[in-house]
């Protein structure tokens, strides 16, 4: 038996606060009776509605995916482009990508149909570490890139301190290649990061979420999370 917030979230129609409030607008049903108090338990016997539509109890996956540049971070687009969940046709379960990453970024993305789970690592307050390597126009140096770890303006919101390893320079071409890493996830937060400090971003890639690498991944292949895995990326976010 579960809450029924928790089922919910679970079958990805929304967070555990959001299913809170539908529950609380009157808006669930369970077995054809209208729930309107949170508290209530169910197993997978009962028949969960939201909105008068009946929704599939599934167990929670998680996966790690290798998202290719040119890949849209939704289950769908409007555009006709492609998606990240075009790439899972094979996974029975209603996943969706947990945060975004940009449409010519590439890297780890993470997809669950856990609502729950998501809420968690997405929520401005828990602080997963993210690391990003970015190829820059431009010299990077202890200097130029010393605002960063102070934290800045980006926006119109101030952005946590970040931290950063210079991987390469080359004088000749005027480029570089420098890690980010950053707990936060603001739209394009790291291109306008180094944009900031004059170091315009010409390719981004996501290599590092919490303790996920990419490792033994090619672009568009994903795997499972374990049990350990999912504890150890809820653990990093209290």
């Amino acid at each position: 038996m579960e809450r029924l917030q928790k089922v919910i979230a679970h079958a990805g129609i929304a967070s555990r606060r959001k299913a809170e409030e539908l529950i609380l607008n009157g808006r669930v049903k369970v077995n054809g009776e209208l729930i309107r108090e949170l508290g209530v338990k169910v197993s997978s016997k009962d028949r969960v509605e939201v909105d008068d539509v009946p929704i599939y109890q599934e167990e929670p996956v998680y996966f790690v995916f290798y998202k290719p540049r040119g890949v849209i971070s939704a289950v769908s687009d409007d555009k006709g482009r492609k998606v990240v969940v075009d790439y899972f046709t094979d996974v029975p379960e209603r996943i969706y990508p947990v945060g975004r990453l940009d449409y010519d970024t590439s890297g780890l993305l993470l997809l669950t149909n856990d609502g729950e789970f998501a809420q968690r690592l997405t929520h401005p307050k828990h602080e997963v570490d993210k690391v990003y390597v970015a190829k820059l126009k431009g010299v990077a140096d202890q200097k130029n890139l010393y605002p960063l770890t102070k934290g800045m303006r980006i926006d119109g919101h101030r952005v946590a301190p970040a931290r950063y390893e210079i991987l390469s320079t080359d004088l000749k071409a005027q480029n570089s290649i420098v890690a980010l890493t950053i707990h936060e996830g603001r739209n394009h937060q790291v291109k306008n990061m180094f944009q900031a400090v004059g170091l315009p971003v010409q390719k981004l890639k996501r290599e590092k979420y919490g303790d996920l690498t990419l490792a033994g991944l090619r672009p568009g292949e994903f795997r499972q999370l374990n049990k350990k895995e999912v504890a150890s990326l809820l653990s990093q976010s209290k």
